[in-house]
């Protein structure tokens, strides 16, 4: 986990071990993680549902490994990966000769999982025609490899995910309604980034560390307003959106200190779309506490845009936005910021030698 207590139990260490990278404290992972819990000793289908980037696959391989099963196969295969043709041969396998180009015995991913637990990512991607035959197996634990007549059993334990929604799906005829059902034993919803956003903290110390070993950086300081950006950023992508970005900051990143990597295109989107009165009231107070600390100092390597990890067009922009003005020192007058921004470029012309 993200944060660690030096003077916890022993059974919260051996629960951060389950959950190896798996980061967060939130409330809407911990749900999900007592979901986890309850369902990983027992052996029945799990089905995870989730957008794209949400961590499905660690989902899955946490319940394995709190499973009985734990030291045993953890087998996966991404169905929408493999070519329609190829995906019945690549579950349940094939004899040499059961079609052109089958040359020699093929083991199929639910015998090398026999024992174990089978992954199958992408679920709502297998085709109709191959339903059934799923189907079967879930129910009975039996199959046969394709141009064989043989039956083999297996003992595997199911867990499938995916983004897709299968009960629109059911309902227009595109999933099979007995697999929906049989699938949906357990099922587990993970929330998206933006549903927790007091995780992000964690989740960007914790890639900042990883790519910094591994790429060979020293990072000491994240901004507060690159983190403030990318709270408030909706992350599409979820956690991998967030790891790439890290990682592409890790690279950029000067001096010890992170950029922020959210597109600059994306930054007034950020601002204007955000919802929370209580962030822009953040997002001013950091403002204000840079401005200050600059002595209203807005370019520059010591100004307040550079503290904040922002463009100096960026900033002007925010304080704009939010109403920030200079108060003269004589009567207390607010000097607004087009003022500021006139007089900063001015009296950087006038210190250029003519």
């Amino acid at each position: 986990m993200a944060d660690v207590n030096t003077n916890r139990s022993g059974d919260q260490e051996d629960r951060d071990r389950q959950f190896d990278q798996i980061i967060g404290q939130s409330a809407a992972l911990e749900a999900v993680l007592k979901k986890v819990e309850l369902v990983a000793p027992t052996a029945s289908t799990v089905l995870i549902q989730g957008e794209t980037g949400t961590g499905k696959e660690l989902i899955a391989k946490a319940i394995h490994n709190i499973s009985p099963r734990y030291d045993r196969p953890f087998v996966k295969v991404n169905c929408a990966a493999i070519p329609l043709d190829l995906l019945e041969s690549e579950l349940f396998g094939h004899e040499r000769g059961a079609f052109t180009g089958a040359i020699s015995q093929k083991i199929g991913r639910f015998e090398l999982a026999d024992k174990g637990t089978l992954l199958l990512d992408e679920v709502g991607d297998i085709p109709l025609p191959l339903q059934p035959k799923l189907l079967r197996i879930l129910q009975e634990q039996e199959f046969e490899r394709l141009g064989s007549t043989r039956t083999h059993r297996v003992d595997v334990r199911v867990v499938a995910a995916t983004h897709r929604d299968l009960e629109h799906m059911v309902k227009q005829s595109e999933f099979r309604s007995d697999l929906y059902y049989r699938l949906n034993v357990f099922p587990v919803l993970l929330p998206p980034l933006r549903a927790r956003r007091e995780d992000i903290p964690h989740l960007v110390t914790y890639f900042v560390d990883l790519y910094a070993r591994q790429i060979g950086k020293r990072v000491e300081q994240i901004p507060e307003g690159t983190m403030l950006a990318l709270r408030s950023y909706d992350w599409p992508g979820n956690v991998r959106e967030l790891q790439n970005l890290i990682q592409r900051a890790v690279i950029l990143s000067y001096d010890g200190v992170l950029p922020n990597p959210i597109p600059s295109n994306h930054l007034e989107t950020v601002t204007v779309t955000s919802r929370s009165a209580a962030l822009n009231e953040v997002d001013r107070a950091l403002i204000l506490q840079a401005l200050e600390a600059a002595c209203w100092m807005i370019g520059g390597p010591e100004g307040a845009a550079a503290k904040l990890g922002l463009k100096r067009t960026t900033l002007f922009y925010k304080m704009k936005r939010l109403g920030i003005s200079r108060p003269t020192p004589s009567r207390g007058v607010r000097v607004p910021v087009e003022a500021l921004e006139s007089t900063e470029s001015s009296s950087t012309l006038s210190s250029l030698p003519s």
